[in-house]
């Protein structure tokens, strides 16, 4: 008996311990190392204290770029309205404006004006796929982000 009410109590203080999912009203100091995965490998740019992420992923070869845009946990994928939305990259010294037009995706019911994820062209990914860039501005769900640094790495 005594070890049911053990393990009883055990279970019952793990369960108030964790915090496995947050939501928007659960606020929490993130801890040491607190990180978030990008769900396709690329790099996470955050977008306001932890309000949402933009994951940007290179594809070199084709000398293309794109752009998931998702929530502050970057769990899940957040439609907006925008058709598109403009970067500027630094290579080599030198600026480069990136148009990040939305896709549309029959598998997932997304359509342009309602979309999360957004391609971008530039040749000269093929030759640097590491640089420098900054958002100018992006809106998500009625909050325009501004000016936000972003930097891609090989």
């Amino acid at each position: 008996m005594l070890v049911v009410r053990l393990a009883s109590a055990l279970v019952a203080l793990a369960l108030a311990a964790g915090c496995a999912k947050h939501d928007d009203a659960h606020e929490h100091a993130a801890p040491q190392g607190h990180v978030h995965t990008a769900p396709h490998g690329g790099t996470l740019v955050e977008l306001g204290e932890h309000a949402y992420n933009i994951e940007l992923l290179a594809d070199p070869a084709n000398g293309r770029l794109s752009a998931w845009i998702l929530d502050g946990h970057a769990e899940n994928f957040v439609r907006v309205k925008a058709t598109s939305f403009e970067a500027v990259a630094t290579v080599g010294g030198e600026k480069r404006t990136l148009t990040f037009k939305a896709v549309a995706n029959p598998a997932t019911g997304e359509t342009v004006g309602d979309t999360s994820q957004f391609d971008a062209d530039a040749a000269w990914l093929k030759a640097t796929p590491a640089f420098t860039g900054t958002f100018t501005a992006i809106e998500v769900r009625g909050s325009t982000f501004t000016n936000v640094p972003f930097a891609l790495k090989k």
